[in-house]
C-alpha cells in the first residue's frame, strides 16, 4: 500500500466513526425521497443533492481537519512510539517529566488527604448547579494546593536535554553554543523564514500595521473585510486558513477561526458539552483546585481577563473530564498518566486515565482559553475552539518534542535568531547571567498570552492558525529583544534585563515581525 493510500484509509476510517458521518449517511437517504432521484443516475443525484444542500463542504473541512493532527505518510509505517516522537531521548525525557509531575500531584493528595477523585454529596451537586454561573464568587481556601510545576521548573527541564549519539562539535548544536538548549535539531534562518512567511513581508498589505506605503490602510481594510465576508459565506476551512494569515478583521476573527479549525457547534456539540458539565457537578476531581488555584493567580489579576474569570472555570473544568481529548496522544510526545483503583496499582484493568482528558493544567494552563473569551460568548462554542487550539498548538508548548512547532524547537530557534542577528547583544547578556532565553520563556510558553494586549495577541494567533504553526511565536519573542536591544545592552544584571522587557503590552505585533524578518540584512 502505498503512503497516499495509507493517509486516505487512515482519514476514512477516522470519519466513520464521527457523528458527521452518521448525519450525511441519514441526509443521503432521506434524499432517496425526492422525485428528482433517478435510480439509473442515483450515485450521481446523490452526490449533487450533498453538494446543494451543504454537506460536501462541511466532509471537505472534516477531512482538512484530519490532515492537519494527521502525521507526515512516511510515519505511518513506522512503530506507534515513533509516530507519537523519533528521536528516543526525547521520548525518556518526556516519559521522566511527566512521572515528576504526576509523582507531585500524588504526594499533593497523601499530604493533603484529598482523594484524586470523588463523588460530590447532593447537596454539594445542588449548590454546583445552582452557581454554575458565578463560580468566582466561592471563596474557598486555596492556600494548601500549589501548581503541579511552574513554566521555569520546565524550563529547567529543557536546559538539560542532550542527544547521547551526538557529538557537539558539529552539527546545528554547534549554532546554539552560546544557548542554554543544546540539542540538535534543525531550525530556519531568516532566508527560509521570509520564503515561510512571505505574505507577512513588507509589501503586502496586512491587518495590524496602521501605515502601509502602497495601499491607504482604509481601502486595504474594506477590500479585505469584503473578501472576508466570501470566505465565511464559502465555509471553506482551507480558503480560511490561508485568508487569515494577514490577519482577522475584528469582526469577523470568531466565525473564521472557528471555520479554520473546523470547530463547529451543532446541536450535538451543544449537548457533549452539557454532558461534559454534569460529570463536573458529578464528581470533584483534584485538579479541579489546580485550576481554580490557576485561574486566581493569573486571569484574575489580569486587567483584560478577569471578567471572563466563570467562563474559565467552566471551560477548564469541562476540558478536564473530555475524554476525546485523550485522542492527540496519538501524534503527541506525552502519554496521558494513569492511576490506580486503591490497591490494584500496576493491575492495567483496574487503571483510568487521570484526569480522564490526560492533561494536567500547570501554572498559566488557563491563559491558553483567556483571550478566546473575547471572542466566543456562548461557553459550548468557546469549548469547542479551545479545545481544537489546544488538540493543535497548545499541547506542544508544554511537551518535549522535536517538532518544529514543539517547544523545544521554538526555544532554538530563538536563541538561534539572536545569537546570528544580534550576537553583541547575546554575548553581552550572556555575559551578564542574564541569558536571553531565560526571560522569552515565559512568554513562549504561553504564546505570549497574558503578556501582550489583547487585540496584539488575537493578531498573532491569526498567524499561527493561518500557517498552522507556532514558529512565529519564536519570531516574535527575538523580534521584542530587537526592539529593546538599546536598552538591554546597557543593563548589568538579569533583574535589570527583565525590568527592561517587563511590560509587553504596548508593542505591535506586526510591525515588530515584519521588521525582525523583512528589514534585517542577511
Amino acid at each position: 500500500m502505498d503512503e497516499l493510500s495509507v493517509s486516505i484509509a487512515h482519514i476514512v476510517q477516522r470519519l466513520r466513526g464521527s457523528s458527521l458521518h452518521s448525519q450525511i449517511e441519514r441526509h443521503a437517504k432521506e434524499c432517496l425521497h425526492q422525485p428528482d432521484i433517478k435510480l439509473d443516475s442515483l450515485k450521481e443525484d446523490v452526490r449533487t443533492f450533498l453538494k446543494t444542500t451543504g454537506w460536501e463542504r462541511k466532509l471537505q473541512n472534516a477531512v482538512y481537519r484530519e490532515l492537519h493532527v494527521l502525521q507526515p505518510p512516511h510515519h505511518l509505517s513506522a512503530p506507534p512510539e515513533h509516530l507519537k516522537e523519533p528521536l528516543a531521548y526525547m521520548r525518556t525525557a518526556q516519559a521522566c517529566w511527566e512521572r515528576r509531575v504526576f509523582k507531585s500531584l500524588n504526594s499533593m493528595s497523601s499530604e493533603l488527604e484529598v482523594p484524586l477523585a470523588r463523588m460530590r454529596p447532593a447537596a454539594e451537586q445542588k449548590d454546583l448547579t445552582d452557581k454554575w454561573n458565578e463560580m468566582g464568587t466561592d471563596e474557598s481556601d486555596l492556600s494548601r494546593f500549589r501548581p503541579v510545576y511552574a513554566p521555569k521548573d520546565f524550563l529547567e527541564v529543557l536546559i538539560g536535554l542532550r542527544n547521547p549519539n551526538h557529538n557537539s562539535s558539529d552539527g546545528v548544536s554547534a549554532k546554539s553554543h552560546w544557548g542554554l538548549i543544546q540539542v540538535p535539531l534543525n531550525v530556519r534562518d531568516i532566508k527560509q523564514l521570509r520564503q515561510t512567511y512571505a505574505e507577512l513581508s513588507l509589501t503586502c498589505g496586512q491587518l495590524g500595521i496602521d501605515d502601509n506605503a502602497h495601499i491607504h490602510p482604509d481601502l486595504f481594510e474594506n477590500e479585505y473585510v469584503q473578501m472576508g465576508n466570501k470566505v465565511v459565506l464559502e465555509q471553506n476551512s482551507a480558503a480560511s486558513q490561508q485568508y487569515i494569515r494577514q490577519g482577522c478583521p475584528t469582526e469577523l476573527r470568531a466565525e473564521l477561526w472557528a471555520l479554520t479549525l473546523n470547530a463547529t457547534n451543532q446541536p450535538q456539540d451543544v449537548m457533549y458539552y452539557e454532558q461534559l458539565k454534569a460529570g463536573v457537578i458529578q464528581h470533584d476531581l483534584l485538579v479541579d483546585n489546580l485550576v481554580y488555584k490557576d485561574v486566581k493567580l493569573t486571569a484574575s489579576n489580569d486587567d483584560y481577563y478577569f471578567v471572563f474569570e466563570d467562563f474559565l472555570y467552566q471551560v477548564l473544568l469541562c476540558f478536564s473530564r473530555d475524554t476525546t481529548v485523550l485522542e492527540h496522544f496519538k501524534y503527541n510526545s506525552a502519554t496521558p498518566p494513569k492511576s490506580y483503583i486503591e490497591g490494584k496499582v500496576g493491575d492495567e484493568q483496574c487503571a483510568v486515565f487521570y484526569p480522564p482528558n490526560g492533561v494536567i493544567p500547570f501554572h498559566g494552563f488557563s491563559m491558553y482559553v483567556a483571550p478566546l473569551c473575547y471572542l466566543y460568548n456562548e461557553p459550548s462554542k468557546l469549548y469547542s475552539v479551545f479545545r481544537e487550539m489546544y488538540v493543535r498548538y497548545f499541547f506542544r508548548l508544554h511537551s518535549i518534542s522535536s517538532s518544529p512547532s514543539g517547544i523545544v524547537s521554538l526555544c532554538l530557534q530563538f536563541e538561534w535568531l539572536l545569537q546570528t542577528h544580534l550576537p553583541q547583544l547575546f554575548y553581552h547578556l550572556r555575559q551578564i547571567g542574564a541569558q536571553p532565553l531565560r526571560i522569552a520563556f515565559k512568554w513562549m510558553v504561553r504564546a505570549f498570552s497574558g503578556y501582550l494586549s489583547t487585540d496584539q495577541l488575537l493578531l498573532l494567533w491569526d498567524r499561527i492558525l493561518g500557517y498552522d504553526s507556532l514558529e512565529v511565536v519564536a519570531v516574535l519573542a527575538a523580534a521584542v529583544f530587537a526592539f529593546r536591544a538599546e536598552n538591554l545592552m546597557e543593563v548589568t544584571s538579569l533583574a535589570s534585563a527583565e525590568a527592561v522587557l517587563a511590560d509587553l503590552s504596548t508593542l505591535k505585533v506586526m510591525p515588530l515581525i515584519q521588521i525582525f524578518l523583512f528589514a534585517t540584512a542577511v
